[in-house]
């Protein structure tokens, strides 16, 4: 997340400590639903909660994670170190990583949608007031940015209220396409886990159980999130620009708020730029960036372990989610510092694997 446009509200959901929290949780309630299925022994469930106050170590984690190479994995050891590897035995049994995985996200993105929605209401409020506010101010009325008929600010401030309202329903919807969770194991079968541990799970961090899942959350849901999310930038970028189109010295109908000491120009004193609709104007296009992604990731090959699971927005988000997402887009300098590349060659095959076709040898005969 870019620290500058990001607030302390949003940036918390996605810190790794809250996802390492919320995986906990994940973990706790499946024990406790293992417990009372009779699956594991009550005891090691209640151990297990005895970290429930516990701030889990990121810089450890990664440390773990340096040897483990899996996440999960490094994060269950870490969780063991404080409870002990017999209380920790019977944790994540039945289950797949994506479990944790998956259903950790969608927590995240409801919670974001919750601090989003009580922002568009916000909004729309401010908007409703202005347009009330403004329902006789004459201004130009244009089209194809020439001068047409008379029109009213209360008419402009009651558009982008229109707008913004079906934005609000369609965030509501978004929001309620992503809140569901998976606890069903390898594959989705439920062979190893019991289908109750997961409508405990849910039930518990404010989910719906995914009717069908494989071994991931289908894709397709992040993808009309995230498409919704496109649509909403898409909206403060048209209010944006006519603010910005308003404040320009030679129509000057409206401007932003100028406050006391700030400044224009290190040049030119006089100015007083339109700063904050320009702000919004580069971040709604930030966000749409984050939308072709989330399509494309909705065709999973189930070969690819590594991209199905968290090739795509994990935290991850994306909005605020897609922060790994663009720090998994970075060179593979890591790799290419600290590790071989290739651990394996084989010289007398192409790319694909194939074997080279081999010269034929000369006959001494001839």
């Amino acid at each position: 997340m870019i620290p500058r446009y990001s607030r302390p509200e949003m940036v918390k959901i996605w810190s790794p400590e809250t996802k390492f929290k919320i995986w906990y949780e994940i973990e706790a309630h499946a024990c406790d639903a293992m417990a009372d299925l009779g699956v594991i022994p009550r005891e090691n469930a209640d151990a297990v909660w005895k970290a429930k106050d516990v701030e889990f170590d990121v810089a450890r984690i990664d440390e773990i994670e340096a040897v483990t190479k899996h996440d999960v994995i490094a994060f269950l050891t870490h969780l063991a170190e404080h409870m002990g590897s017999e209380e920790a035995r019977f944790v994540h049994q039945g289950m797949t990583s994506s479990d944790v995985l998956d259903t950790c996200l969608n927590v995240q993105l409801v919670r974001a949608a919750d601090i989003m929605i009580k922002d568009m209401d916000a909004l729309l409020a401010a908007l409703k007031k202005r347009a009330m506010e403004h329902k006789m101010t004459v201004r130009v009325g244009r089209s194809h940015g020439i001068h047409a008929e008379p029109t009213t600010m209360g008419l402009t401030f009651a558009r982008f209220y229109a707008e913004m309202d079906r934005n609000l329903a369609r965030l509501k919807l978004a929001r309620e396409e992503v809140a569901t969770g998976a606890i069903s194991g390898a594959v989705g079968t439920f062979a190893n886990i019991d289908p109750r541990v997961e409508e405990h799970v849910c039930a518990k961090l404010g989910l719906s159980p995914e009717p069908i899942s494989t071994q991931v959350i289908p894709r397709d849901r992040h993808a009309m999130f995230f498409a919704t999310l496109g649509v909403i930038a898409s909206s403060i970028e048209n209010v944006a620009i006519e603010i910005r189109h308003m404040q320009r010295t030679e129509v000057l109908e409206g401007a932003e708020f100028f406050s006391m000491g700030q400044k224009g120009s290190s040049a030119m004193p006089h100015k007083k730029n339109p700063v904050l609709t320009e702000n919004l104007t580069g971040l709604a296009r930030l966000v749409r960036m984050t939308v072709i992604p989330a399509m494309e990731n909705v065709a999973l090959w189930h070969a690819i372990k590594h991209e199905r699971q968290r090739g795509h927005l994990e935290p991850r988000h994306r909005d605020a989610r897609w922060r790994d997402g663009f720090e998994k887009a970075r060179p593979p300098q890591r790799p290419l510092q600290h590790g071989p590349v290739v651990e394996r060659h084989f010289p007398d095959r192409d790319a694909r694997g194939h074997r080279h076709a081999r010269p034929r040898r000369a006959d001494p005969r001839a």
